[in-house]
């Protein structure tokens, strides 16, 4: 599927992660909810990305926002990177790469682009960033205001 764009239908999923549940998006449906896809466990930049965004943590769930983290690697090593970087929110195993690919998130190879979508109550985009090259994130200010503005709709 090509890169989803502001205003599509968000694709539903259910995915296992972190804590032993399976999570299901269509169940979160009535709040703001923020997608975060990250390349791998334990690498600098996704390390750096995830702990930002759990510093912000009680500002996203004072919106009442919920955010969850998706990327390819599987249970074992997301408890493990979940644990020892303090991340604060579910981590969901796309081991298969199926979410990523119906988001248009994979790069050549079927590698994870760096992502973040915001999506409304309805569960329609209303924030999308893809990155080129994951080197960089965008700031929990950013994603924070992307979500107040969902709210006050």
């Amino acid at each position: 599927m090509s890169q989803l764009a502001v205003g599509d239908e968000a694709p539903a999923f259910s995915l296992p992660g972190t804590g032993g549940y399976t999570y299901e998006l269509r169940a979160q449906r009535g709040s703001p909810v923020v997608l975060a896809f990250y390349p791998e466990d334990f690498s600098p930049v996704c390390s750096a990305q995830l702990r930002a965004y759990s510093a912000a943590i009680e500002d996203f769930r004072d919106l009442g926002a919920v955010m969850w983290g998706i990327s390819p690697q599987g249970l074992e090593s997301h408890e493990a990177f979940a644990k020892r970087r303090g991340i604060a929110f579910p981590l969901l195993a796309d081991v298969d790469r199926s979410v990523a690919r119906s988001y248009g998130v994979l790069g050549p190879l079927g590698f994870y682009r760096r992502s973040v979508f915001v999506l409304d109550r309805d569960q329609r985009i209303r924030y999308a960033h893809v990155a080129r090259a994951g080197l960089t994130f965008r700031p929990s200010d950013e994603l924070l205001a992307a979500v107040e503005e969902v709210v006050r709709e």
